[in-house]
């Protein structure tokens, strides 16, 4: 039941690494899923415009929920009937998302009541690996430079420092599960080093 995810502030170039693991592991005949968080259902992405609107102003804890209810409309109506088939998924963001925006940039709730939450929301599914692409807010920024901002990325630099020192404690805590991949490099000598973390952990992919 492969379950990968992938995490990182916006800017840190997942979605590159993320096109590349499928390509790859479609390319040996795997059949894979590919979900973004929130998404991924009919209702699910109805929730992502609201968070995502910049027009719109939310409280933190009312955010949070959001996130959660998404998730937990993926997880029922997509990753769990997937992962029962033994299928592999890919999904970009998941619960670490909400440890990190919401508890460590947002402080909307205390850690032990946003566990709880995040356990509720994934029904108890827990990725068997993640891949945090770590940069610093400068070097993000720089690379979205000309793209719309939204809701999310208006929260300012002091915000995305707290998201980041979130994901670095995160990585800390759970080292089996997490890879650091460093998302500064060129794009090639990341995806070698998630290969190298992928096979250390899948064994051979062919």
């Amino acid at each position: 039941m492969p379950l990968i995810t992938f995490e990182g502030i916006d800017g840190c170039g997942k979605s590159t690494q993320i096109q590349k693991l499928k390509a790859l592991l479609e390319g040996t005949g795997r059949k894979v899923y590919l979900f973004r968080e929130p998404g991924g259902t009919p209702l699910s992405e109805e929730i992502r415009a609201i968070l995502l609107d910049s027009n719109r102003t939310i409280h933190p804890v009312t955010e949070m929920i959001l996130f959660s209810a998404a998730r937990s409309d993926l997880i029922t109506q997509q990753v769990q009937p997937l992962l029962q088939r033994g299928e592999w998924i890919i999904l970009d963001r998941f619960y670490d998302s909400t440890t990190a925006y919401q508890g460590y940039g947002r402080k909307a709730v205390r850690m032990e009541e946003l566990s709880n939450l995040n356990h509720l929301a994934t029904n108890g599914v827990i990725p068997d690996l993640t891949f945090y692409l770590r940069v610093d807010r400068e070097t993000a920024s720089k690379r979205r430079e000309g793209e719309a901002a939204d809701r999310m990325e208006g929260a300012g630099d002091a915000f995305f420092e707290r998201v980041i020192q979130g994901y670095d404690q995160i990585a800390e805590r759970e080292p089996d599960r997490v890879t650091v991949l460093d998302a500064s490099q060129p794009v090639e000598k990341v995806f070698d080093d998630l290969m190298v973390a992928l096979k250390h952990h899948y064994g051979e992919i062919d």
